[in-house]
């Protein structure tokens, strides 16, 4: 096992965890921030996602050993209140269902509009493709992140 000191929303964590240990479960497990969900454990659902330095990342197959010295964001990062405007919009859009999947789709729109704050309706559902929604709610996730990109 190796030390790490991870930077997560803002703040420093130091854990003993096995380099090849995703980092989805040094987050849920070890540092027991338990908003990342687990769903297929190989990177393909998007319920794991997280931010990495910005970037959408799927933590169920990243292994906190390639963490190093960037920046780490979980939904509890998002916004300290829960009133993102991805948040917001969520509600307002009635987006959940089971609720499942939510956090790793407004991890990933987050990424999306930081990096695209005007996507058009094919860049969302390009962005959003790989994040699995196994209640159907695609088209409210869309309205929900144009309306978010349209403010």
């Amino acid at each position: 096992m190796a030390e790490y000191t991870l930077k997560i929303n803002g703040k420093s964590y130091t854990t003993n965890a096995p380099e090849d240990m995703p980092l989805l479960w040094v987050l849920r497990d070890l540092l027991e921030l338990r908003g990342t969900k687990f769903g297929c454990g190989a990177g393909l659902c998007g319920a794991c996602t997280v931010h990495l330095e910005g970037a959408a990342i799927r933590s169920c197959s990243f292994p906190v050993s390639a963490v190093g010295s960037q920046a780490i964001t979980t939904i509890e990062g998002l916004s300290e209140n829960g009133d993102h405007p991805l948040q917001k919009a969520w509600q307002e859009h009635g987006v959940p269902q089971c609720g499942y999947c939510q956090t790793g789709q407004i991890m990933n729109a987050a990424a999306l509009l930081k990096q695209n704050p005007k996507p058009s309706e094919t860049e969302v559902e390009k962005a959003m493709q790989g994040n699995l929604c196994r209640c159907g709610t695609y088209t409210r996730i869309k309205s929900a992140i144009l309306s978010v990109s349209n403010d």
